[in-house]
């Protein structure tokens, strides 16, 4: 398995394995009432996007913003030193000191920041459905973790697979719940000892 850092749009394409996963999310979803399916403008999303947005009759809508978390000097990098610095950021971020920086790259700041145009967006929509957004994970993680108020030490310690979804739904005036997260159903305790990986 790759273990490049690879965040920065357009990024590589799917593999063999990647597109069969994207296929598989056809059937997967086939009883959810899907309204639109949004990804960011990596060509993994795209593509993992298209299968699902095709069996319903939609376009994939590509959106800035809901890139991976720029790793900045790290990009492009499979050695140790790069996993090992990043995970430190990461780990600072679910640890809540979120202006902490990728060396060149993005704070979790800026990251929550980019997103949450989209957040008020699908808030903001009238009528019934499921939004389907397809970004990447260590985004989604963090994201997910602040919008809807799970512990930093799960979703450090949780990963998700290629494909796996973060449920988010509308709780409150203008917060979130999180239903899934992955396998996992709430509530989403922390585990004993923080476990973490290299979130990408």
């Amino acid at each position: 398995m790759a273990r490049r850092l690879d965040t920065r749009p357009p990024g590589a394409p799917l593999t063999e394995l990647g597109l069969a996963q994207a296929a598989a999310l056809v059937p997967t979803l086939a009883e959810e009432p899907i309204r639109a399916v949004l990804s960011s403008l990596a060509r993994r999303a795209q593509a993992t996007a298209a299968p699902l947005a095709a069996a319903r009759g939609l376009q994939v809508d590509p959106r800035p913003g809901l890139h991976e978390v720029d790793v900045g000097i790290y990009e492009d990098r499979s050695d140790d030193e790069a996993h090992h610095g990043f995970v430190l950021v990461f780990q600072a971020w679910h640890s809540g000191r979120l202006d902490e920086s990728m060396p060149g790259g993005e704070s979790g700041t800026e990251v929550l920041a980019r997103f949450a145009p989209l957040l008020a967006e699908v808030r903001a929509q009238p009528g019934r459905g499921t939004v389907v957004v397809v970004s990447h994970g260590a985004a989604i993680r963090l994201v997910a973790s602040v919008a809807a108020g799970v512990d930093g030490r799960f979703a450090l310690a949780n990963a998700l697979d290629n494909t796996a979804a973060v449920v988010l739904e509308p709780a409150g005036v203008d917060g979130w719940a999180c239903t899934a997260w992955g396998s996992h159903r709430p509530p989403f305790d922390p585990p004993a000892v923080p476990q973490v990986d290299d979130g990408t």
